[in-house]
């Protein structure tokens, strides 16, 4: 692959970090809390960057979402993108993508996700009349969300209004970030993505996003975007990628939601990183700056090989992603790295300020949260690697 990104992504990843670096700063941050910082989603709205990744693409996304994880921007950018914007785009039906995506583009909607951190441990059930029940933790962003993603056990996708919740958003951790909530449906009525009214629920939704070579099939739509009929993306580099070249729409936000969220965490391991750096840059310690101590530079070195690590894998998979490649195994691998070697990073760099890594008023302790919230969001290791082990001997035996 090409680690270069084009001129609109580039344009769009140099906006993002001003705009991020001028609103997003820690007394900003430290004001917000764990709400959302209305003033900075006007601005990145205004801007058109959620818009952007229509034409950017999934890398497009990784690379903003780098610069919000820079700062820890408290905004739920990445995953209206995500979850939303991305989603509706690629699976959404013709009405769906007219009703949702304007919304979606100018911040009024927000989407967010229930998707769990490891394929297959979903609990929420749906009868045959679409009613949803079930009991969805740590939705990030939930308290800003108009509409929730959900993934049922039949692997069918559902957008549900939050306001139809069968109780109000319950905060989950107010010392966390994201805003993070449960919540509770029972009996609630959703709305299936990529689904016209009228059509039985038993239908595949892998057959309506598209055939396994790429032509549309007999419940695709046309697209008043200019994307091809089938409701597929269009790759930055003009080639077609749907759903379908990943499998059922579920498996394909599942993917992508895995890079983008690698792509947030490689952006919290580099602030915390760029912190570490310059606070050991300053500090003395008998006459010497502690950044000239060996220990402290291989800690860092450690730190930076692992941060570009989830860097690198993150904008592997995504661009197999835009390009309609097989991506599960790369999705997987670059949820590892995020997960373990993250965790490692913000460790590093709250360990590199010494004392003041304690303080849980210092701008690094907002990255040590960021970065184990993902660990967890993303799921831990060891099951990560399970499941990639599954699918690559699937892979062998097939």
């Amino acid at each position: 692959m090409d680690f270069t990104p084009t001129e609109e992504q580039q344009a769009a990843r140099e906006l993002a970090a001003r705009i991020f670096g001028d609103l997003a700063t820690h007394e900003r941050l430290t004001a917000a809390g764990t709400g959302t910082d209305a003033e900075l989603w006007k601005a990145l709205c205004a801007a058109g960057l959620p818009e952007s990744v229509e034409e950017t693409g999934l890398l497009g996304l990784v690379l903003l979402a780098e610069e919000q994880g820079r700062t820890t921007a408290q905004v739920p950018f990445t995953v209206s993108c995500v979850y939303g914007l991305l989603a509706v785009a690629r699976h959404g039906t013709e009405d769906q993508r007219a009703r949702l995506l304007p919304g979606l583009r100018d911040g009024t909607t927000v989407v967010t996700g229930a998707f769990p951190a490891v394929a297959g441990t979903g609990a929420v059930r749906v009868d045959a009349e679409g009613r949803l029940t079930g009991t969805l933790d740590r939705v990030p962003w939930l308290r800003d969300a108009t509409h929730v993603l959900v993934p049922a056990e039949d692997r069918t996708l559902w957008l549900v209004r939050t306001a139809d919740a069968a109780r109000p958003v319950e905060p989950v951790d107010l010392t966390a970030p994201w805003s993070a909530g449960r919540l509770t449906l029972d009996g609630v009525r959703g709305e299936r993505l990529g689904e016209r009214l009228g059509e039985r629920l038993g239908e595949r939704l892998g057959e309506r996003a598209g055939s396994l070579d790429g032509r549309p099939s007999d419940g695709s739509h046309g697209s008043p975007s200019g994307r091809p009929a089938d409701g597929s993306h269009v790759s930055p580099s003009g080639r077609p990628a749907g759903g379908s070249s990943h499998g059922t729409p579920y498996a394909d936000v599942l993917a992508a939601a895995r890079i983008a969220f690698a792509g947030l965490q490689a952006g919290v391991c580099a602030g915390s990183l760029a912190r570490a750096v310059a606070y050991t840059s300053e500090r003395e310690q008998f006459g010497r700056p502690l950044s000239s101590h060996q220990a402290v530079q291989l800690r860092a070195a450690d730190a930076h090989m692992d941060t570009e690590s989830i860097r690198v894998t993150a904008y592997e998979a995504a661009w197999r992603h835009d390009e309609g490649l097989p991506v599960g195994e790369h999705a997987l691998t670059a949820a590892w790295w995020a997960a373990e070697a993250g965790r490692r990073v913000v460790h590093a760099g709250q360990h590199l300020h010494g004392g003041l890594g304690a303080d849980l008023d210092h701008p690094v302790h907002r990255h040590f949260l960021w970065g184990r919230q993902l660990d967890a969001y993303l799921g831990c290791g060891t099951e990560l690697l399970a499941e990639l082990g599954d699918l690559l001997a699937k892979g062998a035996a097939a």
